[in-house]
């Protein structure tokens, strides 16, 4: 198990994690694109255009330009997809696609930091119709994604309303910290990707997680810890051990267990009281 957390209490802390290839072992939008097809909203060539984006993703060769290509294509791909149908399609799919290829190490982590204290956020460049589910199924406090322009006929417009993206990653988890009380000299972030620099930067406990070569660089000339995920497993088949439930029911776990000892308690005295009389 990972030993990289420290236990603080107040003021308020989170942990601020990238999706793609930190948490999960691929690119979350571009690993709908069967289910996309099966659904009807993209056809044989686009399947294959994502596949191979997929692979260069994977290969580590998605450099920023690549990237920004790469986001225009999908903004075009997804205009006039209705907002419903690929909420739908995502929710039916969602543990076969993205549960077996979560990091257990990461997710781990994630359960590390719950039992610290902390809030867990998923930062991602990726659509928030996609970030928004994953993050529930990991136990996320917060999804910070991209959001794409809905027109009134509740479908995709094409255009991006917010991108989450490099600086602007940065800048959301200021903007959480503000609302929040995050103390950020005391929080944590991690990601595989170089244009991941202002969001690492932006907390005092940087992680670089999987990195690619220009972060592994930065990693190392600044001291920053460098983590190996490669672990992918399907939750529901993690170790007993590192399976931690949600915050709420460690909560009423522990009123029971006092509710109980108390009982327990009352019970002895009252026994102890009826043997001295």
């Amino acid at each position: 198990m990972l030993r990289v957390v420290e236990n603080h209490s107040m003021p308020r802390t989170a942990a601020f994690f990238d999706l793609d290839k930190t948490v999960i072992a691929k690119s979350s939008t571009l690993t709908f694109s069967k289910s996309f097809y099966q659904g009807g909203l993209i056809n044989r060539r686009a399947v294959l255009r994502t596949a191979y984006a997929q692979f260069v993703f994977l290969a580590g060769g998605s450099d920023h330009e690549q990237i920004e290509r790469m986001r225009a294509y999908l903004s075009a791909l997804c205009r006039g997809w209705n907002v419903q149908q690929v909420k739908e399609i995502v929710a039916e799919t969602l543990h076969d696609i993205i549960d077996p290829i979560i990091y257990d190490e990461a997710a781990s982590l994630i359960e590390e930091h719950h039992i610290a204290g902390r809030d867990v956020v998923i930062v991602s460049t990726s659509g928030a119709e996609v970030v928004e589910p994953i993050g529930e199924l990991l136990g996320a406090d917060r999804v910070v994604a991209t959001r794409m322009v809905v027109g009134d006929d509740g479908c995709f417009t094409g255009e991006v309303e917010y991108y989450a993206y490099g600086p602007t990653k940065a800048e959301a988890i200021l903007e959480l910290a503000e609302s929040e009380g995050y103390d950020l000299s005391r929080c944590y972030a991690y990601s595989d990707s170089a244009t991941d620099l202002p969001m690492l930067e932006s907390v005092g406990n940087p992680h670089a997680v999987n990195p690619d070569r220009t972060l592994r660089r930065e990693a190392l000339a600044r001291g920053w810890p460098i983590l190996d995920f490669h672990r992918p497993v399907r939750l529901k088949q993690r170790l007993p051990a590192f399976s931690v439930p949600p915050r709420p029911a460690l909560v009423a776990a522990a009123a029971i267990g006092a509710a109980a000892a108390t009982a327990g308690l009352v019970w002895y005295a009252n026994r102890r009281r009826v043997a001295t009389a």
